[in-house]
């Protein structure tokens, strides 16, 4: 199941990559007819997940202090481009993670995604490991992609012309 993750998570991330491929980087902190989530903090709660569960997985933390003050949960997007990496730092940022647990998860064993959650305070969410690398990596980021097709409307950019997959 683990590939079928990787696969899933890697459609979704290309998807991002071209719903922000077109957009100018001074808008990408822009906020739209109350649609506040923009696309810098999207790609950056994206990547502070990716560390997150790379911590449930045995990955050392690589992102900045104070990535979590700015992307983590509870944190409020703002229409300040200067509080925020600029697109290309952003996406090589998405790679860097994407990269990193591809490489962890695809040398995980189907035994260790069944390992009860480390993080105890989430455990009754998602009871094992597997659980929570699940739902990070296909329906966490989902959601907050399909944020990006709000935003880019809102924007006046529209739709891409090609299909999600």
């Amino acid at each position: 199941m683990i590939a079928e993750i990787l696969r899933s998570n890697k459609l979704v991330l290309d998807y991002l990559r071209r719903l922000v491929a077109d957009v100018p980087d001074d808008c990408m902190t822009r906020q739209f007819a109350g649609v506040i989530n923009h696309p810098a903090w999207v790609i950056g709660h994206i990547i502070y997940s990716c560390q997150a569960i790379g911590g449930e997985i045995g990955i050392a933390a690589w992102l900045p202090d104070d990535w979590g003050l700015k992307f983590g949960t509870g944190s409020v997007p703002l229409d300040k481009p200067d509080t925020y990496p600029d697109k290309k730092m952003l996406l090589h940022a998405l790679d860097d993670g994407q990269h990193r647990l591809e490489t962890a998860l695809s040398s995980a064993l189907e035994s260790d995604m069944k390992k009860p959650l480390p993080d105890v305070c989430n455990r009754e969410i998602f009871p094992t490991v597997g659980h929570a690398v699940l739902h990070i990596l296909t329906a966490h980021t989902a959601v907050h992609v399909g944020q990006l097709t709000v935003w880019r409307r809102a924007s006046m950019l529209g739709p891409l012309t090609e299909s999600f997959i």
